[in-house]
């Protein structure tokens, strides 16, 4: 089965706190994302978390002891948290809302038409989580370093894209997250 694993070790610096402990529709955005992960079919699950508690979240939690460093640290984190007998994993966040169940079921099966390449969610200008990432990449997402996550592995495996132009929208402040519960 293809693990998920769900991002969300960030402080949140310009949300006032961790972007994951945010609730709406009467859960956390963790358990929001670990839960869409789960009913998309991947397992297991795991939550990449900082220092800070996560409450009750349906996934195996995995602290992210470098969290500071940024995206990189978190991608590390879940690669090695993940059974060697996973063939692929699927990475998302939690502060892009516009995620859902079909979505994610939609990109695994793009990533089943070809499982040595990559899948990712295309919107904007760019290609990004959520993403599917076949474990003859992990290496590279190990060598990540810093605020940045697998784009530029992404762009070089020429990943299949599945169009997401609702992914640009994400949730950075609260003016944000006031905006989406209007």
């Amino acid at each position: 089965m293809i693990g998920g694993v769900v991002l969300a070790a960030g402080s949140g610096r310009r949300m006032g706190g961790p972007k994951a402990l945010l609730e709406l529709d009467g859960e956390t955005l963790l358990q929001r994302a670990a839960r869409l992960l789960a009913e998309a079919g991947c397992s297991p699950v795991f939550a990449v978390v900082g220092d800070w508690d996560p409450g009750d979240v349906d996934a195996f939690l995995v602290l992210n002891a470098e969290a500071a460093e940024g995206m990189a640290s978190s991608i590390r984190a879940g690669v090695r948290a993940l059974p060697k007998t996973a063939p692929a994993a699927l990475f998302l966040t939690v502060d892009q809302p516009a995620v859902d169940e079909p979505l994610l079921r939609r990109l695994l099966a793009l990533a089943a038409m070809d499982p040595d390449r990559p899948a990712a969610c295309g919107y904007g200008e760019t290609l990004g989580i959520p993403a599917v990432v076949p474990r003859r990449l992990f290496p590279d997402l190990l060598s990540l370093r810093g605020d940045r996550g697998a784009k530029a592995v992404l762009l070089r495996e020429q990943a299949a894209v599945l169009p997401f132009p609702e992914g640009l929208m994400d949730l950075d402040t609260p003016a944000d997250l006031v905006r989406l519960r209007r």
